[in-house]
């Protein structure tokens, strides 16, 4: 018998999800170790990670698992989620998303794969989908100016409440009112807000807002239990008080009704959820949010502008950027870290493939749903809360709790938190069976009604629900964006000729440092469309979403055991709430022992610009700790801070490994000095990446920190959102995480306030970090870790001598990632930071960070998932580049008249007759090999920054603005 050259065990790994996710083979890993000098993966550790902190034993996480196993596991607890047909509303409906939509963008890398837009000439694409959005938004709320998203109502509402405060005339009042019948998530989250600030918020009937002396206000329309009622009065006798009013509406009511901004409001904000994005047991979603061009430098959120390229064209770029939290830090607007780009484009392109008449059927359909309901339960007796409404009915019954009881036994889920009543909401996925059982339920099976009768009965009374003088009379979406792509073949090629505008990592890697654009594998993806994901209200009862508490709790036993602490909170929905939800935590610990005077923040100058801006976000003063030469926070600095402030020291937010990219020696020294003067330690998440299987905060020393999912834990950045940021904690802050108004999360403090409008946050996405751990397994996530650190050491080594490497540790290694500094080049030559970064688009590259957390540097990060191929191509890009520099420095070529400074071509640059620069067109296009054999073209040239911010234009220019230019 011949033997047999491998074991069963042996030929199983052939399916090992490891080997896919991680891009060097073993050869190539074996290749670049003798490179950078070390003999293997485990002694590249010992070299780089001080010994101090290594983990004592391996991650309980378990063994790594075949994509197949671990689809087949989540299948069968996602199958234990029971999705009853909702009527529960409070701001979530159920929406059926395009399919060309759902296959094109949502399941498409393409758009999820993307980074934040802060390359434009690579990211034409999806700004214009963005751009869109903006113009929805601005015709539906009839105000003047709109963002480009923020994270979900509550939170657009708190950060409303930010605006009026720093807008509002009224500077002596310190008090912001809430009507009563705003979404009560809105308000617990509002109120959550205020607390930090100090405001003090009012509750009560809309129209005594104006008797109280507020600098700001807060309506809802149509309120949460369905009345529409016409706010203008309420509005003016606000501005007679010198107070800013913000309205949180509902988009698709926003079809048929009169907008916010006829009846004079400051601010208009709410959930684009229903425009296409599934419900997803609370998001994520984009929240809209639109207000008075005399407030744009003070709107949170992105905005997209146009502007113009250096040949003259209109070009879309992020505009007024100074007011973001990387460049203000404590002094930003707000923490818009993470918006929810993906979630946009979709309700964006929701709006362009329906268009203005399909959205009024789509919305007349949902308001008809809502009278023939009403018809039938005031026929048979029912009284009703209201006399108008959109999509929201509230009955009055006697046995709330039978009712709700009886309808869940028929798979109906009523509104449940209300006295004496139920709500009812309607939405686009609502049919005429839905209606009758309803009707069924409420009435009995011998009402003798039927649809039809009831929808003629309609038709010949007239429809009432909606006021006449609320009835919407001005155009919307009139731009022609929104009028041309109907058909699916139309609509199909509109988003792929956005999707060839744009470079994400479908086409290669994206280095940028601190961001962590790793793999996003389809099989993590897949599980984010399931409907036993997708169709699940936020405040469905907890015994109907079993299943995602089973994935939730297994999830967070993970992250625990990966952190080094002892509980989590799944809440917060972007990293920079992580942050925020973390600094909470220790504000109100200190309060807990009688140290509510403890109200600084010691933030090292190497830190992440959401670390101050969080700060801020919780009234706290930020102390600046020094770095030392050599990139590490200056221990002696810190402890004199520490000492200075004495017992006012709330807390120190330490990033770690450093954001110079460094593990620093010190760090358990750092944690130490906090408390001992009686602080607690911040660990920033960001860079978590590069302490999986290796080390841990909580063995450092850290009492809190937020973990970036979209980061190192494999959720997509979608163009700059949807993020994820929960926090870890150690037991003393476990009572201190964010709960819920409507469900109690049951890991905390009952009636703690919460940070986002869903109890977890955006739990339809965690499954992808969820299907990550469990194919990655302990030893699988520590090899990530490792190789993320060698392919940074192999490109940090390979590109020294021709750039200098800014910071390096112990036995000159860097960690995760790496600075190279370009400030002497751009002394002898004259080339800028921005320069190589635009070059870097010619070959077929995104730059990597750019000028942080250092001016005039790169900051690049090529990860785990990239191939040595890849990291040799990007190599080849920057040496070559790094040539093309000393061409400009020994005169060869012209200070303006060279690729660099002309970066990026675009192919209308190439196919100009009247070519006249000093390089060839190959030079400019083609500039290796290899750029020839995938080429990606910039849609547009250079784009003119300052041009955009002194002409701003936030919405869609006319066709014929294009054609003339």
């Amino acid at each position: 018998m011949s033997k047999v050259p491998f074991s069963l065990a042996q030929l199983e790994q052939t399916e090992d999800f490891v080997r896919r996710h991680i891009g060097p083979s073993e050869s190539e890993m074996a290749e670049m170790l003798e490179f950078v000098g070390a003999q293997s993966l485990d002694d590249l550790m010992k070299q780089t990670v001080p010994a101090g902190i290594r983990l004592p034993e391996a991650l309980s996480i378990g063994e790594s698992v075949t994509e197949a196993q671990a689809l087949a596991e989540l299948k069968t607890m996602a199958a234990k989620n029971q999705i009853n047909r909702s009527f529960i509303g409070m701001g979530y409906s159920d929406t059926i998303t395009p399919n060309v939509i759902l296959r094109n963008v949502l399941e498409n890398p393409g758009w999820y794969t993307a980074y934040t837009p802060y390359q434009p000439e690579i990211a034409q694409g999806r700004l214009q989908a963005l751009l869109n959005f903006q113009q929805a938004t601005i015709d539906l709320t009839g105000m003047e100016l709109a963002s480009a998203s923020l994270l979900d109502e509550a939170t657009a509402a708190a950060e409303a409440m930010g605006l009026a405060k720093r807008v509002s005339k009224n500077k002596k009042s310190n008090a912001f009112f809430v009507a009563e019948d705003v979404h009560p998530q809105t308000l617990d989250v509002v109120q959550t807000r205020a607390e930090m600030f100090g405001f003090e918020v009012i509750v009560g009937k809309d129209i005594d807002a104006a008797t109280h002396d507020v600098f700001g206000a807060l309506l809802q329309y149509p309120g949460t239990t369905g009345e529409v009622k016409d706010l203008t009065s309420v509005i003016a006798a606000l501005h007679d008080n010198k107070a800013i009013v913000a309205v949180a509406a509902d988009i698709m009511s926003l079809v048929l009704l009169k907008s916010p901004g006829d009846m004079g409001a400051d601010v208009v904000l709410g959930s684009a959820q229903r425009f296409g994005v599934p419900m997803g047991y609370g998001g994520p979603h984009a929240a809209f949010f639109a207000t008075r061009d005399a407030y744009k430098r003070s709107l949170p959120g992105r905005i997209i502008g146009v502007s113009k390229d250096t040949r003259g064209r209109p070009a879309l770029r992020m505009a007024l950027q100074t007011r973001e939290q990387h460049i203000r830090r404590e002094k930003a607007n707000s923490n818009i870290c993470t918006a929810q780009v993906l979630l946009a484009n979709m309700a964006s392109f929701y709006a362009v493939y329906h268009g203005p008449e399909g959205l009024k059927t789509i919305a007349t359909r949902i308001n008809r749903f809502a009278d023939i309901a009403a018809t039938a339960l005031t026929r048979h007796g029912y009284a009703l809360k209201h006399s108008t409404w959109f999509d929201t009915i509230t009955v009055l019954v006697d046995d709330k709790a039978a009712m709700i009881e009886a309808a869940q036994k028929a798979g109906m889920n009523l509104r449940a938190d209300l006295d004496n009543a139920v709500g009812i909401s309607f939405d686009e996925t609502t049919t005429r069976a839905d209606v009758m059982a309803l009707i069924d339920l409420l009435c009995g099976a011998d009402h003798g009604f039927s649809i039809d009768m009831l929808d003629a009965e309609v038709t010949t009374q007239g429809s009432h629900s909606i006021p006449a003088d609320l009835l919407r009379n001005d155009s919307i979406l009139s731009h022609p964006v929104f009028n041309s792509y109907h058909s699916e073949t139309e609509m199909l090629r509109y988003i792929k000729s956005l999707e060839d505008k744009d470079l994400a990592l479908n086409h290669s890697m994206i280095s940028l440092g601190s961001c962590t654009m790793k793999l996003n594998a389809t099989a993590e993806m897949i599980p984010v469309t399931w409907p036993e994901f997708g169709k699940l209200h936020p405040f469905a009862p907890v015994e109907q979403a079993q299943g995602y508490k089973e994935m939730m709790d297994e999830l967070s036993d993970w992250l625990i055991n990966i952190t080094g602490y002892d509980a989590l909170s799944m809440q917060p929905n972007s990293g920079a709430q992580g942050e925020y939800a973390g600094l909470i935590a220790i504000k109100q610990y200190h309060e807990s022992r009688g140290e509510g005077h403890r109200d600084v923040c010691l933030i090292p100058s190497s830190a992440h610009g959401t670390n101050p801006a969080s700060a801020q976000m919780v009234s706290l003063k930020v102390v600046v700790v020094n770095c030392d030469k050599n990139g590490n926070v200056d221990l002696a600095d810190l402890r004199k801070k520490a000492e200075e402030v004495g017992d006012r020291l709330s807390c120190a937010m330490i990033t770690y490994p450093s954001t110079h990219g460094v593990y620093e020696e010190t760090i358990k020294e750092m944690c130490d000095i906090v408390h001992e003067f009686g602080g607690q330690v911040y660990m920033d998440g960001a860079n978590m990446n590069a302490q999986v299987g290796v080390t841990s905060p909580g063995l450092i020393g850290g009492d809190v920190s937020h973990l970036n999912l979209h980061k190192t834990f494999c959720i997509p950045h979608g163009g700059g959102g949807p993020g994820m940021g929960p926090i870890g904690v150690k037991k003393h802050l476990e009572p201190f995480l964010p709960n819920h108004q409507v469900i109690d999360t049951g890991n905390t403090t009952k009636g703690n306030g919460a940070v986002s409008a869903a109890p977890w946050g955006s739990a339809s996405i965690l499954p992808i970090s969820y299907m990550y751990i469990k194919m990655m397994g302990s030893a699988g996530l520590k090899k990530a870790t490792e190789v993320a650190m060698l392919n940074a050491n192999y490109v940090a080594n390979k590109l020294d001598g021709h750039f200098e490497v800014l910071y390096r540790g112990r036995n000159n290694r860097v960690a995760h990632e790496c600075i190279i500094d370009l400030r002497p080049l751009k002394e002898s030559s004259g080339v800028t930071e921005m320069d190589v970064a635009k070059r870097l688009n010619d070959y077929g590259f995104h730059a990597p960070t750019m000028s942080f957390p250092v001016a005039g540097t790169l900051m690049i990060e090529p990860t785990e998932s990239e191939a040595k191929a890849e990291l040799d191509r990007f190599i080849e890009a920057m040496i070559c580049i790094r040539e093309e520099m000393a061409k400009v420095e020994s005169g060869e070529w012209d200070a303006t008249d060279n690729p660099l400074h002309n970066a990026p071509h675009t192919l209308d640059d190439i196919c100009d007759s009247n070519w006249d620069r000093s390089y060839d067109r190959q030079t400019a296009a083609y500039p290796v090999a290899a750029v020839a054999r995938n080429k990606f073209w910039p849609s547009v040239n250079r784009i003119d920054d300052v041009y955009g911010d002194r002409n701003l234009i936030c919405s869609c220019p006319s066709i014929e603005s294009y054609i003339e230019e």
